[in-house]
């Protein structure tokens, strides 16, 4: 699995497969889109607007290893 932001375009995007050369969009919200591979499963989902929907409290988004309990900031673009 890889999560990507792109500031730039204030878009996230969490890729649950390897890279496949087709993918299906459906449009789930005006800020979710979900990508279908050639065989019915989750590629990918992509957030738009990302920095409101993953920001937490401080304005960062925080990544979790529930395994070790550590957790990294990553700073977003400012809405």
């Amino acid at each position: 699995m890889r999560l990507s932001y792109d500031p730039r375009h204030n878009v996230a995007y969490l890729r649950f497969q390897d890279k496949t050369t087709e993918v299906q969009t459906i449009r789930i919200s005006e800020e979710l889109n979900v990508d279908l591979a050639p065989d019915g499963t989750v590629y990918g989902v992509e957030l738009l607007n990302a920095n409101e929907q993953l920001r937490g409290e401080d304005g960062q988004l925080v990544v979790v290893n529930e395994a070790s309990g550590e957790s990294i900031l990553v700073p977003l673009a400012k809405g």
